[in-house]
């Protein structure tokens, strides 16, 4: 699993027009599934997620987790995030996961995210050609694959 996690003062996700999810401070991940993906990698980038310390304290230092600022999360399904570009110019998106694996690995992640942040968290439609809009705090983004956890 591939997370795009950006620090937010606010974000929203928008289908057809129509507002679908927002949030105020918290986190905006964007999250690629790839056939390889397990439950373990859910478990471990969920962790990742809910107690990274990417918040300032009170004298300015990154310290503080999501937890700790009782923060927001919107969670984007986006499968583009498994694109290659080696060959040519358009992007193979062979390694990302298909709907029926994809699927049960989303929303088992939002499943686990809400329950580790004590709360429900803003989602987007799997599938769905959605407008993420945001306003990225720092800006604050950081790229994690769950391949690379050691």
């Amino acid at each position: 699993m591939i997370a795009v996690i950006q620090r937010v003062s606010e974000a929203a996700v928008a289908i057809s027009g129509q507002e679908k999810a927002s949030i105020g401070t918290g986190l905006l991940i964007l999250l690629g599934i790839e056939d390889a993906d397990t439950r373990e990698d859910l478990d471990w980038l969920s962790r990742k997620i809910v107690h990274m310390r990417v918040f300032p304290d009170e004298a300015g230092v990154m310290n503080k987790s999501l937890l700790d600022v009782a923060g927001e999360l919107l969670l984007i399904s986006q499968f583009t995030l498994h694109a290659s570009t080696k060959k040519g110019n358009r992007p193979s998106y062979i390694k990302a996961a298909k709907p029926d694996v994809a699927i049960p690995l989303y929303e088992a992640c939002i499943d686990e995210l809400s329950q580790q942040l004590g709360k429900p968290v803003k989602c987007g439609v799997f599938g769905a050609n959605m407008q993420v809009s945001l306003i990225n705090d720092g800006p604050v983004t950081i790229i994690i694959d769950s391949k690379n956890k050691v």
